[in-house]
């Protein structure tokens, strides 16, 4: 499965509709976007005319044996400078804020979508899975978005301007040194393609199961048969690792040699020019200064498409978490009248009774596993009912569709004569109770666990409900009583202390 993942990896092609979709929530903040380029192309223009300073400054001061207009020479120089300091200065904080203003959106956005999700979603991801969307991956796409696209946008007018100067200078000399660059640029996209690391979710995941199960494998003495599994799952990692590290040593070597070819022609062929006069010293300066500074946006660029293809396999997964359709949601008609799962509309929703009813209810998991098969059932108000059976009978199930956090395959569930469908989800949870088999506290107090669901809870409210359950006994002998931190998952108490 590592290696599959790996290999899917290295062949990912950039697929632009994905990218575009993330560009977007940077298109949430266009006139920062645009204020950052704009910085950008000064910082690069600054670049492109400091060599035409040292030309100047040659040819003017050196060969022409003057200091007339050193002053005025020396002020532009400074203010050029600084100008290029103050931009590098405003894109870093730029592109900064950027990035951290497009995780948040992104991670917003998935979590709110990860709350509308029904459970059958939850049945088949992992928690390490989600994190390392919500993680490394989130992190890596905004990091590339906020600071890789505005690179393209430098790399593509620097690139663009150097060669304009060169063959302005000296077409025939600037031909001679760009027939270099398709090489470097194969070399570069070749060797970027294979040093790029994978990360890989699988890793994410072994870590949360070896932490959740730590008990569970200490119970069973199978910690050694743990860290061979974990072993498997990062052996290929390390694999892919060692590979890159190798391919970057090469890497390097091969691109200085080529920009030393380059440059070793161009001082070549302009030397012969310079002692034949056709080319002043200045201008072989500067040409010198471009040919090395052309390879650098080359490099940038190579490096950017490599770190998008091999990105690719995490932004189409952060899209497709945030594009899954949940199995269970309202109806536009409904939410129109009833609200949505955050903001209800409680003037128009009925009263609830309580009357439950199972017609004809038949319910099967997404892996085709059937639990229930025309299944009646009907609990009046008030009634108490017991649901008794052998493990895999369909207990859990029948209780997780009365809450409605999954739907009948066929068949309906009528909350007081009506099919709860035609009722909001908010209605119909916000009026149920739930003690769950295996309860998850929220680290805090035990007062803050209490209110959960009602921050607006009164003390005396929450001590009542307390009381109702029998809860508050054992609370009062806990060292701060109420105020008492439960731990992360209420890990400081008992399971049933926790239901």
């Amino acid at each position: 499965m590592m290696k599959e993942e790996i290999r899917h990896a290295d062949n990912e092609k950039i697929d632009l509709k994905v990218w575009k979709r993330l560009v977007d929530y940077g298109l949430r903040y266009k006139a920062r976007v645009i204020r950052t380029i704009l910085v950008l192309l000064v910082v690069s223009g600054a670049d492109l005319a400091y060599p035409l300073f040292t030309r100047y400054a040659i040819n003017h001061f050196i060969m022409g044996e003057t200091t007339e207009g050193l002053g005025l020479f020396g002020a532009l120089y400074i203010v050029m400078v600084l100008a290029q300091g103050a931009g590098v200065m405003l894109f870093v904080r730029g592109a900064g804020r950027l990035e951290m203003d497009i995780s948040y959106d992104i991670r917003q956005d998935a979590f709110t979508h990860l709350q509308q999700l029904s459970f059958s979603y939850y049945d088949t991801t992992s928690v390490g899975w989600l994190m390392a969307r919500l993680g490394s991956d989130v992190s890596r796409l905004s990091e590339m978005i906020a600071w890789s696209v505005v690179d393209v946008m430098w790399a593509l007018f620097f690139a663009v301007g150097v060669v304009i100067v060169l063959l302005v200078m000296n077409w025939k000399l600037g031909l001679l040194v760009l027939a270099i660059t398709p090489v470097l640029a194969a070399l570069c996209l070749f060797f970027q393609q294979r040093i790029v690391r994978k990360a890989n979710s699988r890793i994410t995941g072994a870590f949360n199961e070896g932490v959740m199960g730590a008990v569970t494998n200490k119970t069973l003495a199978r910690e050694d048969a743990a860290q061979v599994e974990f072993e498997a799952v990062t052996g290929e990692m390390k694999a892919a690792a060692v590979k890159a590290a190798v391919l970057s040593a090469i890497f390097m070597p091969l691109v200085v040699n080529l920009g030393a070819i380059a440059t070793a022609l161009a001082l070549w062929r302009g030397g012969v020019e310079v002692f034949a006069g056709i080319m002043d010293l200045g201008t072989l300066a500067a040409f010198i200064s471009y040919t090395t500074q052309l390879f650098d946006p080359i490099q940038s660029l190579a490096r950017i498409l490599a770190e998008m293809q091999a990105a690719q396999a995490s932004a189409e997964r952060v899209i497709d978490l945030l594009d899954t359709e949940s199995d269970v949601k309202d109806s536009p008609e409904i939410e129109a009248r009833y609200g949505d799962l955050f903001q209800g509309r409680r003037e128009n929703w009925p009263d609830i009774q309580g009357k439950v009813e199972f017609k004809n209810v038949t319910f099967r998991y997404k892996s085709g596993e059937e639990v229930l098969h025309n299944f009646d059932l009907t609990v009046e108000p008030g009634e108490n009912v017991a649901l008794v059976g052998e493990t895999g009978a369909g207990k859990t199930t029948i209780v997780n569709l009365v809450c409605r956090f999954y739907e009948p395959s066929e068949g309906e569930v009528r909350i007081d004569g009506t099919d709860y469908r035609q009722r909001s989800q908010l209605w119909l949870q916000s009026s149920l109770g739930y003690v769950l088999q295996s309860p998850h506290l929220f680290s805090g107090t035990v007062a803050e666990n209490l209110r959960f669901a009602r921050p607006e809870a009164t003390d005396e409210e929450i001590r009542r409900a307390a009381q109702m359950v029998h809860a508050e006994e054992f609370i009062l002998q806990l060292p701060k009583g109420y105020d008492t931190q439960v731990g992360e998952g209420g890990g400081k108490l008992s399971t049933g202390q926790k239901q």
